[in-house]
């Protein structure tokens, strides 16, 4: 009796242990690393700063302008997840992105690269869906985070949040965030 015991312990560790446990309907994918940072600014807005109304669901909806400084020499794209952590049924994604020239580093309001790959939003729609909090709840964060990576990401346009991060781990070279905040 006490050898199924210590069978049956040992199973359920090892499920927890090899991320098997149910997480609450989340998949856990890995973290992308780099060794390297990547800053992320945006004229429109600072660090931390409130993001403008025209970026957002009561604006013209439309991505903020972008500027990357210190995207290694070596990377060949660029990847952006654009995220609130403070939504109220978890993370939201508000834009994925990949397959972006390395060397373009100053994208314009509401223009992502002709050649990066646009994925489906928390909106369920391509490209960018700006913040949009619920009506009356604090302010919310959006933290846009941007990878340099070592080489193209083979992903259909339908791809998750979990799905990117998957391909990007070991692949990038460097990477930055910039957060906004928007409340309504």
């Amino acid at each position: 009796m006490d050898r199924r015991l210590v069978i049956v312990a040992g199973a359920a560790l090892t499920l927890l242990a090899s991320g098997c446990a149910d997480t609450g309907g989340t998949s856990a994918a890995p973290t992308p690393s780099a060794s390297h940072r990547v800053t992320v600014s945006s004229p429109a807005f600072t660090d931390g700063g409130t993001i403008p109304r025209r970026f957002t669901c009561d604006g013209a909806d439309i991505s903020p302008p972008l500027a990357f400084s210190g995207v290694p020499a070596s990377a060949t794209t660029l990847a952006v997840v654009a995220e609130d952590p403070d939504a109220p049924h978890g993370t939201f994604t508000h834009w994925l992105l990949w397959n972006a020239p390395a060397r373009r580093t100053t994208w314009p309001a509401g223009q992502a690269p002709r050649t990066a790959t646009q994925g489906r939003n928390g909106f369920q729609k391509t490209g960018y869906g700006g913040p949009c909090p619920p009506k009356g709840a604090a302010p919310h964060h959006y933290v846009f985070s941007v990878y340099a990576t070592d080489r193209a990401l083979n992903l259909p346009a339908t791809a998750t949040p979990d799905d990117l991060r998957r391909a990007l781990t070991g692949h990038p070279l460097a990477s930055g965030t910039l957060t906004g905040r928007y409340g309504r």
